[in-house]
């Protein structure tokens, strides 16, 4: 395939990627390294550094929309970010030390996680009581509600902490911005609103993608052929996604987006075990 016909049909798929993401909340990310390890057989390194461009990309221009209108917390994501920070830093550093094989069947099995989070069931704010810690911490606020401004307190600091960790392993390792794992973090574990959890681990993408790339830059994993187009089409994709998201029934499209993300899985986990990755 010619130079020209590749990035345009990279372009192409990462702008569909960046569409289904932004739809159900799953961030390209998820698809578009898988397609471009399965489909057009680019290193997964390579696919990884990609995706984490195109992470800070996308996150960057809805992070500055939630924080005006009210809904990120960034106190509390600059907090959480500590912990995501240091696991995306032990996750890229992994990746040289990591087989391309495990890589891929982690990836797999993140990806049939994905597919479950999709239909995940998000409670409303439960109004636990707050823990001392996140009150020294001032880790609090309020955000836009029908009724008017509706207060929050953190709760189980240590626990949404020690699960912000893992999420920056995942987004260094696999090129991901773990919206589903930052997410569990802040409403399962530390009982935020969602709305407040799902915006602010939107701020906090793209700190964490930033510092896995730093790594993956200074290992050679970005090209900025590869790159470019990639970011281009998630960008675009999840611009789309966004304004689309406010119009039309998802559900159909979140029952879809799971059964392409579980053969997607199915795959990076068979692939990986059997060497073809």
């Amino acid at each position: 395939m010619g130079l020209i016909p590749f990035t345009l049909l990279v372009a192409l798929t990462s702008l569909v990627a960046g569409l289904l993401g932004a739809l159900t909340g799953l961030g390209g990310g998820v698809v578009i390294v898988p397609v471009l390890a399965l489909l057009f057989h680019v290193d997964i390194r390579y696919a990884i550094g990609a995706s984490l461009v195109s992470v800070i990309a996308t996150s960057s221009g809805a992070a500055a929309a939630y924080v005006r209108e009210g809904f990120s917390n960034v106190r509390i994501g600059m907090f959480l970010e500590v912990a995501t920070t240091l696991g995306a830093l032990v996750g890229a550093y992994l990746t040289a030390k990591v087989s391309t094989h495990a890589i891929a069947i982690v990836f797999g099995i993140v990806l049939l996680y994905s597919a479950w989070a999709s239909f995940w069931e998000k409670p409303s704010h439960r109004g636990r009581k707050p823990s001392q810690l996140a009150i020294k911490l001032k880790l609090n606020g309020d955000y836009p509600a029908a009724e008017g401004p509706a207060d929050y307190v953190a709760e189980r600091v240590p626990a949404g902490f020690g699960i912000m960790v893992l999420a920056g392993i995942l987004s260094g390792l696999l090129g991901i911005g773990s919206g589903a794992v930052k997410v569990l973090a802040m409403d399962q574990a530390m009982g935020l609103p969602f709305k407040v959890s799902t915006t602010t681990s939107n701020f906090m993408i793209g700190v964490t993608a930033a510092a896995s790339a730093g790594v993956y830059l200074a290992r050679g994993y970005i090209a900025p052929g590869l790159a470019a187009p990639v970011m281009l089409g998630v960008l675009l994709g999840s611009l789309a996604g966004s304004r689309m998201l406010v119009k039309i029934r998802v559900s159909v499209l979140r029952l879809a987006f799971a059964a392409v993300i579980v053969t997607l899985g199915i795959e990076m986990i068979f692939s990986g075990a059997t060497g073809r990755l």
